[in-house]
């Protein structure tokens, strides 16, 4: 009876705060690896917003201005001050929690969304820790396997090994047809990605997906999911089946190779 009554509790959805309005915010790795490197249990403020408002356009929406300064960071370099975009056409969301008990409860509604970027005079900083964070995913390690027995006795060719012909076999059968090992990508960290994929398409603008999974070494899927949010697929003209930078994004990557 216990049992079947602690299930029932984990199973009943928590609505006491479904009507708490709560902001959604898109932050860089960078600031989210940072936070979440601080203890859940401790009392440091991670963040300070400020909100900016034009006392002579108090109506006007774009007189109203976010911005976040950091309370404090481990990273040395990492940008303090960020500019918060606000956003009010989106899907409606809400908010959901679980507890180490099992138990779900909703912690409100999103009334606000926001894209965090780094302020116009933290950006040079900024895109030189992305170019470094880039570089340094894009040095493989090699590694160095010592083999115990140096007779190379595991290396011969034994008999019944598949593709071989036994002597005493009267009826020749050809050997079926080794498949080579399955290539298992594994993926990397998203924003070290996007960043890998902005360094290729300030090589050359347009890129077939076969190209892409070769030259960053990711499975398809995953790449077509970062293609989708950063690219446009051409369907007719001369660069047929490939992608290119969205509008916005090329702005952004001419500005850097300007630099």
């Amino acid at each position: 009876m216990e049992d079947d009554q602690k299930n029932q509790n984990n199973t009943n959805l928590e609505t006491t705060r479904a009507d708490r309005s709560v902001w959604l915010m898109k932050c860089p790795v960078i600031v989210a690896k940072s936070w979440n490197n601080i203890p859940p249990d401790s009392q440091q403020n991670l963040a300070k917003v400020v909100v900016s408002l034009d006392p002579l356009r108090p109506e006007d929406p774009s007189s109203l201005q976010f911005s976040m300064e950091m309370a404090g960071s481990e990273t040395v370099n990492m940008p303090k001050s960020y500019a918060l975009n606000m956003f009010k056409d989106f899907v409606p969301m809400g908010i959901f929690s679980e507890s180490s008990a099992g138990r779900v409860a909703t912690e409100g509604k999103v009334e606000h969304k926001f894209d965090m970027q780094p302020n116009n005079k933290n950006m040079e900083e900024y895109r030189r820790m992305c170019r470094e964070r880039t570089n340094k995913s894009m040095i493989k390690n090699r590694q160095i396997q010592v083999i115990d027995n140096d007779r190379g006795l595991h290396m011969r060719p034994m008999p019944g090994m598949v593709g071989l012909i036994a002597s005493n076999s009267k009826e020749k059968k050809k050997a079926a047809p080794v498949k080579g090992p399955e290539v298992k990508r594994t993926r990397r960290d998203r924003g070290e990605l996007e960043d890998i994929m902005f360094k290729l398409f300030e090589r050359q603008p347009n890129w077939a997906l076969k190209q892409l999974v070769i030259e960053t070494d990711q499975p398809a899927q995953f790449l077509k999911e970062i293609l989708n949010e950063l690219c446009v697929y051409n369907k007719r003209g001369t660069n047929q089946g490939t992608y290119e930078l969205k509008p916005e994004y090329k702005k952004s990557v001419e500005e850097t190779g300007a630099e």
